[in-house]
């Protein structure tokens, strides 16, 4: 092991739990289940952009996107670059009328949102379970990433640094709640910034600067610095399926959805687009690069997803490896703790508070239960990442893509359409959510298109069919016209 790369990181994970222990102390006031899981919906713009930002940059930011750009060069570099827009959709498309819905229904989780809207617990309920069984996939794959780190960059062992990784964040998380996701999501935002610039620069360095850097990433393959990648991955389809998937798709992904009604006013969505919109841009930019870049300094890497923590002990001394070996820590802990509180949400909210409505007012048992779920959650994640794949970012795309083709157009649709029923709804989240599972698994691509294009498709063709023939809600129409 490598001491000099692990202090730092021990440093870090003290500063976590303290953050932690002190949105545990504000717990002790107020509803329990708005402050467990929307921490009083008290999120200023700033925090809202770093939480969102966090939440939405992952294992597969950090450690798949950068092993993608070592394997195939600058041409993933600019389909990285496809996800800009991703907190502007976001909040811009959800962002105020979800809020002004959420306050009114007194929601708490996105399956509350959904339930008002469309007064159907079998909704309810194929929305929970889509969203636990994508969930499980999704964090997984955050569980494999944060492990992996820790091996190549700290030297611990696969195994040991998995224990460590999930050990740590499910504690902070069963006890810490939303407010100590939150407040650790703009430490580690702040983290991520630092990191990722003072990385890149240490590889350009290490590579003997920008145009040595790319004149041996030509002389390795010429078709690392072609628009195309390497074995001419970027097509068109693929590059229009990947917007989809990881920009336009997002607006469905419940972790994301949930920051947009949990923030204090109009004034901090505001700033929260443009201050988040630049976060993501330095972080894509950065960390995609450092994954190509780094080709010309590690050329023979067998397992792609380990560039990013096997160049940081390579062109950083090892404390300031270990200081910013805390960047894609941070990125999966924050991308983790929001899957786990959303996940806890659905298990204790929209499905046994559903069968035993009378527990509403027993916080003591939801305290419990909150915490004992959020723990058993993450045995089960250790359990599942033990044996991990060489590359996670499909899996990662895999979940994503689940989630967003059961939750979209219900989402969206439901906001904007007054007509929108329980009906067309539940024929959107099936449709969508069989089609994906058969295309994906089956790894059928029509006209060069990933699942989640025709699956989104369809899915919204079977929102209209089905819409036409369910009853209208009543408070539909009603719910759909707030103010603005």
């Amino acid at each position: 092991m490598q001491h000099e790369v692990i202090l730092p990181l021990i440093a870090y994970l003290l500063v976590v739990f303290g953050l932690s222990l002190y949105a545990m102390r504000k717990r002790t006031t107020g509803n329990f289940l708005n402050e467990y899981f929307l921490g009083s919906r008290s999120m200023g713009g700033f925090v809202l952009a770093m939480t969102l930002t966090a939440t939405y940059i992952s294992a597969s930011s950090f450690i798949g996107g950068p092993g993608a750009a070592y394997k195939y060069g600058l041409g993933w570099v600019l389909l990285a670059m496809i996800q800009l827009p991703a907190v502007w959709l976001s909040l811009g498309i959800l962002g105020k009328k979800f809020a002004i819905l959420a306050r009114r229904y007194n929601a708490v989780t996105l399956n509350d949102m959904l339930y008002a809207r469309y007064q159907s617990r079998l909704l309810v309920w194929l929305a929970s379970l889509s969203l636990l069984v994508a969930f499980i996939g999704a964090m997984t794959v955050q569980f494999i990433g944060g492990a992996r780190l820790l091996e190549t960059a700290a030297g611990i062992p696969y195994e040991t640094g998995l224990l460590i990784f999930g050990i740590s964040i499910a504690l902070y998380t069963a006890f810490g709640g939303f407010r100590a996701s939150v407040l650790n999501d703009t430490m580690q935002g702040l983290v991520m910034l630092i990191g990722t610039i003072l990385l890149l620069v240490g590889i350009i360095h290490a590579a003997g600067g920008l145009h040595s850097a790319v004149e041996k990433l030509q002389h390795i393959d010429p078709k690392l610095v072609a628009p195309q990648g390497a074995e001419d991955i970027l097509s068109p389809t693929f590059m229009a399926s990947f917007w989809v998937l990881v920009c336009f798709g997002v607006i469905g992904l419940p972790h994301t959805a949930v920051r947009c009604i949990s923030y204090k006013d109009s004034k901090a969505v505001h700033s929260g687009i443009i201050i988040g919109t630049i976060v993501v841009a330095i972080l894509m930019l950065g960390m995609h690069l450092a994954g190509a870049l780094g080709r010309a300094v590690l050329p023979e890497l067998k397992v792609p997803d380990l560039v990013i923590p096997t160049l940081m002990v390579t062109v950083l001394p090892p404390v300031a490896a270990g200081i910013f070996l805390a960047a894609p820590m941070a990125a999966i802990m924050s991308t983790i703790n929001a899957q786990l509180l959303q996940s806890s949400a659905t298990i204790v909210k929209d499905l046994w508070l559903n069968l035993h409505p009378d527990q509403i007012h027993n916080e003591k048992r939801l305290k419990r239960m909150s915490s004992v779920i959020t723990l058993v959650l993450s045995a089960l994640l250790l359990l599942a990442a033990w044996r991990p794949p060489e590359m996670i970012i499909w899996l990662n795309l895999l979940a994503f893509g689940g989630l967003e083709a059961v939750f979209l157009w219900p989402l969206v649709l439901g906001l904007y359409w007054e007509r929108a029923n329980a009906t067309g709804a539940l024929s959107a989240m099936i449709v969508g959510a069989v089609l994906y599972a058969v295309l994906a698994t089956l790894k059928i691509q029509y006209l060069g298109f990933h699942p989640i294009v025709p699956s989104l498709l369809l899915s919204l063709l079977a929102f209209l069919v089905g819409n036409r023939f369910g009853r209208p809600v009543m408070q539909a129409a009603a719910v759909s016209s707030v103010d603005k």
